[in-house]
């Protein structure tokens, strides 16, 4: 509180250009001085002026030569006028200053902090977008012959939408198709044929295995057979040679009795006829000796010989059969590949044959139209905007509506999944729309120096009326705030670059006081920091509080 001593000098703030009381409306600065000599001295906008009296004689000093004219008096009078009014406006404020509020004045001025429980509304603007939308294009390039739907109609998954041309690919289809049923019966004839061809091999091996154990047996009876042969050849020689020496020796007894006539011709004929046949059997049995000798051995080479034509035939029979059966296993394999590369071509053909009978991805809304039947259409971007989206697309497609609002930093804290919101569209501003809270974007998005993030709402189910695109305002209803120290939304103030509230000092005259602040919900700012409950705080202002850096 300044002191009353009227040798004190003091200095006052007011705005001489504006009768407003409100001290964040005025920006301009000028001083009042009053002295002890009672002498005054104003400044207006930083500028000094000095005592009515001076500025008299410093405005006549000009005019003091020349007799003045008619426009010269005139400025004085206003030179007069303003200084007079300055004058005034110095003692109203000095009674203002130095006279505290009445109390009924200062309680219409004020209103107290007090504690209340806030409801957290968030305010932000958004539009209605489709929750997914595509544009609807072919998958490779080619004229459509067929166009199913229209714009506005509603489909469903995995109709069909529209059809391009495809007399050749069901061509190329027919052909794949034949192909698979050919390389079907080669597998199956392989399947027969084989089989038999690997049972004949097996046969051929059985006979060349039989014909070798024939032969081993052959050798193995010739080498039992023929030295027993020898044998028995050479005891039928011994005594075909006993019978021949008796022969011989008779002969030669008989020969001198003939000659001395003591036995007949006869008889002695008779004796050389047994000789002649003794030698007979005797020269058959050297030769059957003979014989089996010369001819064993070339017969065990023979077997011998045949054993091993048989076994070659037997090993060869082994290889083919082998050979027939490791083959069969890789041609059926081919085979079976062949049928597997058809029916491959075949369903690559399925494929591009589908690719023309453009379906509904999801169930939706054909939300444009861009082609008509007989027109040519390319492939496009299926996940680009409709907005994007070229003659060469076919259609767009959507599917439900969602509410994507741009909600400022600083309320993001108030926001979480699930919570309840309200929508309002310009186009129904009567109408009050219901949602929720289904994603929060992990990053911000900064437009014109601006940091807001993008929260998505979903709309409850029967709100059938909202249109893609369509501009609303979006209200998120948080948990209230309980026990919340407030106070009038019109008490905060900035000075100096810092937020606050004009309270009433000990002489019940404005004085600025910092203040943290919270929420604002529509009139009313939370405190957090800087005010106790039951403090009054100004909400408008007779004249500008003196200034706290004023000169004592």
């Amino acid at each position: 509180m300044p002191s009353q001593n009227p040798n004190s000098s003091k200095i006052y703030h007011v705005d001489g250009n504006s009768s407003s009381s409100n001290p964040i409306e005025n920006n301009r600065t000028p001083v009042v001085s009053l002295n002890p000599e009672g002498g005054k001295i104003y400044q207006v906008d930083s500028q000094q002026m000095t005592t009515p009296e001076e500025n008299h004689r410093s405005s006549l000093a000009p005019l003091q030569i020349d007799i003045p004219s008619k426009s010269n008096r005139s400025l004085i009078w206003i030179l007069a006028l303003m200084v007079g009014g300055l004058l005034g406006l110095g003692v109203y404020i000095y009674k203002i200053v130095e006279n505290p509020l009445p109390k009924n004045e200062l309680a219409q001025l004020t209103e107290v902090a007090q504690r209340e429980n806030l409801s957290v509304k968030i305010e932000a603007s958004g539009t209605v977008e489709p929750i997914q939308s595509v544009n609807i294009s072919p998958k490779n390039p080619g004229r459509m012959i067929k166009l199913l739907v229209d714009q506005g109609m509603p489909v469903k998954q995995g109709q069909v939408l529209a059809v391009m041309e495809n007399a050749e690919i069901a061509a190329q289809g027919y052909q794949a198709e034949a192909r698979v049923q050919e390389a079907l019966a080669n597998l199956k004839a392989a399947e027969v044929k084989i089989p038999g061809e690997i049972a004949q091999a097996k046969a051929r091996l059985g006979q060349a295995q039989a014909r070798l154990a024939e032969n081993l047996a052959n050798l193995q009876r010739s080498q039992q057979s023929i030295p027993k042969d020898i044998e028995q050849a050479q005891q039928q020689l011994q005594a075909i040679e006993s019978r021949f020496q008796l022969a011989e020796s008779r002969v030669r007894r008989k020969q001198a009795l003939v000659t001395q006539g003591a036995i007949t011709q006869d008889e002695f004929d008779s004796v050389l006829n047994d000789y002649f046949n003794a030698l007979a059997n005797r020269r058959e049995a050297q030769q059957r000796l003979q014989q089996f000798e010369n001819t064993a051995q070339p017969q065990i080479n023979q077997l011998q010989q045949n054993i091993q034509e048989s076994q070659a035939a037997v090993a060869e029979a082994k290889i083919a059969l082998e050979q027939r059966q490791r083959t069969a296993d890789a041609e059926i394999a081919q085979l079976k590949a062949q049928v597997n590369a058809a029916r491959g071509q075949l369903e690559q053909i399925k494929i591009q044959y589908n690719d023309t009978i453009i379906r509904a991805p999801f169930d939706g809304i054909v939300t444009q139209r861009y082609a008509t039947e007989g027109a040519f259409v390319t492939p496009t971007t299926s996940a680009s905007s409709t907005a994007s989206a070229t003659s060469t697309s076919i259609l767009a497609m959507a599917r439900g509506l969602k509410v994507v609002a741009k909600v400022p930093e600083v309320d993001l804290s108030f926001l979480q999944l699930g919570q309840p919101a309200t929508i309002v569209a310009d186009a129904y501003p009567d109408t009050l729309f219901k949602g929720q809270v289904v994603r929060i974007a992990p990053e911000a998005i900064v437009e014109q120096n601006v940091t807001s993030f993008e929260v998505t709402v979903a709309l409850l189910p029967g709100q059938n009326r909202l249109l893609s695109k369509m501009n609303v305002d979006v209200t998120f209803y948080g948990k209230p705030l309980q026990d919340a120290l407030v106070v009038p939304t019109v008490a905060i103030v900035t000075q100096k670059g810092k937020t606050g509230v004009y309270v009433p000092d000990q002489d019940k005259k404005p004085k600025f006081q910092p203040v943290d602040i919270g929420l604002v919900v529509d009139d009313k700012t939370q405190i957090l920091s800087g005010l106790t409950p039951g403090q009054p705080v100004f909400i408008d202002l007779p004249e500008k509080p003196k200034n706290e850096t004023e000169d004592k």
